[in-house]
């Protein structure tokens, strides 16, 4: 009873007081100014080279049986694998206004969950386990569909407040001792490098803090994904595509041979006429200098329900199985997401059941409505999002 009597404390404690730059009501696009007095000087960091994995084996790495130096977030042998001996980090990063773009740290990601918030806006939850980086942010704050995420990764869960409705789910969670605010002692921090005082976290120190609050940060259990090396057969040419969120929100993936990643190029204009005018910027991160660029790209349908219409608040119902279109090498193939309990990440598999082989690497999944669309057009396949 005590417990419990805490959590509800902490609930209200913090909606009475806010947090950084929002208040607990769903306002994604407004970004309003906060004193610059505790703002420090983002840390100069040099372009991290990418070094070449040794290659999987014939059998590839997973669904489960991985060794204890590959991840199993991205088939992927580390070079650190003490790195593998703690808890997944899960980090809201905002994506509009567009001069929050391009954000800190997404290069150094894992897996990279883009979907719909409200009013035509899109938000990232970027998962942080294989490598650290030492700015990850514009943080902003969490949705519903969080909670599928914090619980599927085991992840610690760093975010700037949100509508009050999800506060409330987040915060009578068993997972509660595991979300991470700004205030005191916190490892999120601010500072100013363009007149904007930016909520931000270096992930070392974000794990470091959940085990100093006594949170159990061992190795968990994160089987579930398949990784080979070869592109399987069945797939169809895809040298780019296009997902559309909104009028303000859509992106292109491109594909690079040189590589063997997509490339994201993101919206610089609003286009209110269906993709006549869109234009795009290639994305980059502000920490490495990198281009956003990952192995896999997948699209999911995902259920979109309206929690609330008016304000617009969205509940995303990550559990369970649907459609996909997965990316990579080039290559398109349909198949099937499934997370078939609360403590699963999202995996893919053909109809028949047996698993998808993702390309090992990062994985960035866009999650677009249960009923969307998509089209063949000159450039490509066009994902377009649509609520019921």
């Amino acid at each position: 009873m005590m417990k419990k009597s805490l959590h509800v404390l902490v609930v209200l404690v913090f909606l009475l007081a806010g947090c950084g730059a929002e208040g607990v009501t769903p306002t994604p696009t407004e970004e309003l100014p906060v004193p610059t007095e505790a703002a420090t000087e983002a840390p100069t960091v040099s372009p991290t080279p990418q070094t070449e994995q040794p290659p999987a084996p014939e059998s590839g790495y997973g669904p489960t049986g991985f060794p204890a130096d590959v991840n199993p977030l991205t088939g992927v042998k580390v070079s650190n694998p003490s790195l593998l001996d703690r808890r997944p980090l899960a980090i809201k990063v905002s994506n509009l206004p567009r001069s929050v773009r391009p954000q800190w740290g997404l290069s150094l990601a894992d897996i990279v969950f883009e979907h719909y918030t409200e009013e035509g806006t899109t938000r990232f939850t970027a998962i942080f386990y294989g490598h650290d980086a030492e700015i990850v942010g514009p943080i902003r704050s969490a949705r519903f569909v969080d909670t599928h995420i914090i619980r599927g990764y085991k992840a610690g869960f760093a975010f700037g407040s949100a509508y009050s409705k999800v506060i409330e789910r987040l915060f009578s969670a068993e997972f509660v001792d595991r979300l991470v605010l700004e205030g005191e002692n916190s490892p999120l921090y601010r500072f100013d490098p363009n007149g904007y005082n930016h909520l931000v976290v270096n992930t070392a120190q974000l794990s470091d803090f959940l085990t100093q609050k006594g949170v159990e940060n061992g190795r968990q259990n994160l089987d579930g994904m398949f990784f080979h090396p070869e592109a399987p057969a069945g797939g169809q040419a895809a040298e780019q595509f296009v997902v559309r969120f909104s009028a303000a929100i859509y992106n292109r993936w491109q594909y690079d041979a040189a590589t063997g990643k997509y490339l994201r190029f993101s919206d610089t204009v609003e286009d209110f006429y269906d993709g006549e005018r869109a234009e795009y910027a290639q994305l980059t991160d502000r920490l490495t200098g990198q281009p956003i660029a990952f192995d896999n790209v997948v699209v999911l349908y995902v259920l979109n329900e309206y929690y609330n219409r008016e304000p617009e608040v969205i509940d995303i119902l990550l559990l369970g199985s649907g459609s996909a279109y997965a990316f990579r090498d080039g290559q398109m193939y349909q198949v099937q997401w499934q997370r078939i309990s609360t403590d699963a990440v999202v995996s893919l598999a053909y109809p028949d059941g047996s698993p998808f082989p993702f390309k090992p690497g990062n994985t960035w999944f866009e999650v677009i409505g249960k009923y969307s669309t998509v089209t063949e057009t000159e450039q490509g396949l066009r994902f377009q999002h649509l609520m019921p």
